[in-house]
């Protein structure tokens, strides 16, 4: 491993639960041997309980804070590949703040690939409703405008995943030699 510390561009990866932030995050990283931090997860450290909890104790406004807290200042500011929670978006102003600290590439999905992705987990608290199709369209629909305006969009339905991680991979190495050659 290498000592120095890692200058380069970091990658957020933003998108609704379910559509692969994790998973190619996890791939990437490897594939660029940088450090892999899930936001959720970190949080869940940080806090010593699940998301489910936090959200049922303080609720996702104070959970919204959390995430803008960690965003702001609880990561390096270089050398790594961010997996953010889904609704991190609808934090007013967590958008400039990304894109001033990276790039930012949306992973989506239709609902039904979503619901599918997401139905056998206990990790959704937004989702412990009668109807949770039906509870991602609604999602998906208040969200549309913050995941369109925050960064480069791609489609995870029905892809494997190396091919959503080369694609990634490869703006991700355009956006840093452009970068590197404007300084």
């Amino acid at each position: 491993m290498n000592t120095q510390a890692d200058t380069r561009l970091n990658l957020y990866l933003v998108g609704f639960m379910g559509t692969g932030k994790s998973a190619v995050g996890r791939s990437l990283a490897d594939e660029l041997s940088m450090r892999f931090i899930d936001v959720d997860y970190a949080i869940e450290q940080k806090e010593g309980r699940g998301i489910p909890d936090i959200f049922a104790r303080e609720g996702e406004a104070y959970f919204r804070k959390l995430e803008w807290d960690f965003i702001a200042n609880g990561h390096p500011s270089t050398g790594c590949i961010v997996s953010c929670g889904g609704g991190l978006v609808t934090i007013p102003g967590i958008t400039e703040m990304l894109k001033q600290k990276g790039l930012v590439v949306v992973l989506c999905a239709s609902a039904e690939t979503i619901y599918e992705r997401t139905k056998s987990s206990d990790n959704r608290p937004l989702l412990k409703v009668d109807n949770p199709l039906e509870r991602i369209r609604e999602l998906l629909v208040a969200r549309e405008r913050a995941y369109r305006e925050v960064g480069i969009q791609i489609m995870t339905d029905h892809r494997k995943m190396k091919d959503v991680v080369a694609h990634v991979l490869r703006l991700y190495r355009e956006r840093s030699q452009r970068n590197s050659s404007v300084s």
